[in-house]
């Protein structure tokens, strides 16, 4: 069994839920990138703790916290009381001044760090992941430090550089804990098919002249980031994830823009994405892509968390602490070292798990 504890019980916590749920009750894997991982399926994952700091959600079972508003995610499988009462977190600058009214605070006293530590280490926590807003830096990292000192993974799945820093690497490191991160990925999202489609540019002797990645949603994901000041490591992250598929990344960097554009209240979980590029191919003559996107936003990054957490518990059974950028290259968009492709990350991990003595299944076949 994998312990697993939640930072914000928002959206994703919904999805990853429920789909827990889903895959342990129908014994499907259809959808999933990995059924097992070491000796670990998606049923091996257990929930056990959780925080947030709205009153929607604070002292509720996990259970009904999920349907809490301002949560968008239906009610896909019909859930057991988890007898997980959602904790008081700290708020810090979780909740930004414009998204008081999504997020009306708990009357519930804030906990201290050494408070925290002490229940981390009670619960038996294996990992702690992070689904903080955007733009929650002092939080991320007041987390990642109550984690490490509690000696459990941290999986930050927010665009806050926490895996790709050398001192928190050295933290997890002497605290025996692993790190990964940062900014998850989507299954099928905006930033691993632009990336796709930008390595086969330049796989096929093209340049990039320029490129944008525009998306719009509907949830309190794109609401909280209508405030331009908490995007500032996004935008930074979903460039740097198409421009590292280029020769020359840092160059590429100021043709690309990529980032969040825009709250349609009505698309709720929904997110659409417009990929252009245009590229100068043979001659120097153009050559314009344009692609629309749209996804179940929440899906997206819940496929790619249950295939992280099952990791994160494997390389703590093998003892691999600290942040081993191998083990985020596929997973994240800005992991400890940038990764020029997808198909080249995932074969570092398939070589990497192969010395660890770990079966992974299936196993796709990329060369």
């Amino acid at each position: 069994m994998i312990r697993v504890g939640i930072i914000g019980v928002g959206n994703i916590a919904s999805m990853l839920i429920q789909s827990i749920e889903y895959y342990r009750s129908t014994g499907k894997t259809s959808g999933l990138i990995h059924h097992r991982i070491g000796k670990y399926g998606i049923a091996d994952i257990n929930v056990v703790y959780a925080l947030d700091v709205s009153k929607h959600k604070v002292g509720k079972d996990l259970s009904e916290a999920i349907f809490a508003p301002p949560n968008l995610v239906p009610k896909l499988v019909d859930l057991r009381r988890t007898n997980v009462i959602v904790r008081m977190g700290k708020i810090l600058d979780g909740v930004a001044d414009h998204m008081l009214d999504d997020f009306p605070l708990s009357n519930d006293p804030e906990p201290s760090a050494d408070e925290l530590v002490r229940e981390l280490s009670d619960v038996g926590l294996d990992a702690l992941i992070n689904l903080l807003p955007v733009g929650s830096s002092k939080a991320t990292r007041f987390y990642a430090e109550v984690a490490a000192r509690a000696g459990v993974s941290f999986i930050n799945c927010i665009p806050e550089f926490i895996a790709s820093d050398e001192s928190f690497k050295a933290l997890y490191e002497s605290n025996k804990a692993t790190l990964l991160g940062d900014d998850i990925k989507g299954q099928l999202g905006a930033t691993i098919v632009h990336r796709a489609l930008a390595r086969l540019i330049a796989m096929r002797g093209g340049e990039i002249v320029e490129s944008y990645q525009l998306n719009v949603g509907g949830n309190t994901d794109f609401k909280n980031m209508l405030e331009q000041s908490r995007l500032h490591s996004k935008k930074i992250s979903k460039t740097m994830a198409v421009a590292s598929t280029q020769p020359e990344p840092h160059d590429a960097f100021n043709k690309i823009f990529a980032g969040p554009n825009g709250y349609i209240p009505f698309l709720g979980n929904t997110k659409v994405s417009y990929i252009y590029i245009k590229a100068s191919a043979f001659m120097g003559l153009p050559v314009t892509l344009d692609v629309k996107l749209v996804v179940d936003d929440k899906a997206m990054a819940s496929a790619v968390l249950v295939d992280v957490i099952r990791l994160t518990k494997v390389l703590h059974d093998s003892e691999v602490y600290g942040a081993p950028a191998w083990a985020s290259g596929p997973y994240f968009k800005h992991p400890p070292q940038p990764v020029n492709s997808d198909e080249e990350a995932l074969e570092d991990l398939y070589r990497h798990l192969d010395e660890l003595k770990v079966e992974i299944e299936p196993r796709y076949a990329l060369s």
